[in-house]
């Protein structure tokens, strides 16, 4: 079957501090890398995303990275983790 996704334009919010310790990121990129239905709900609704969690368990982000990964707006794996990159090591 062939969808058709609309492209949604993205304004991440910044992190504040450059906290080079974001394991809460890392595993919430790593689920949606081996688990395509998890990767499906993050770009489609990172809220829920978050809330439902991955396996059981839920993923240890602080306010700002909270923020930062639903404020996110991507058609793709790779887009969603540029954008996380930017923001949190730019």
């Amino acid at each position: 079957m062939m969808t058709t996704q609309m492209h949604r334009a993205s304004t991440p919010v910044m992190v504040a501090g450059h906290s080079k310790n974001h394991v809460g990121v890392g595993r919430l990129l790593s689920a949606a890398v081996v688990n395509r239905q998890f990767r499906d709900l993050l770009l489609s609704d990172p809220q829920a995303a978050l809330k439902n969690g991955y396996q059981g368990e839920s993923f240890s982000l602080n306010h700002d990275e909270r923020n930062l990964v639903v404020s996110i707006r991507a058609n793709t794996l790779a887009e969603f983790a540029g954008q996380i990159t930017r923001a949190l090591y730019a």
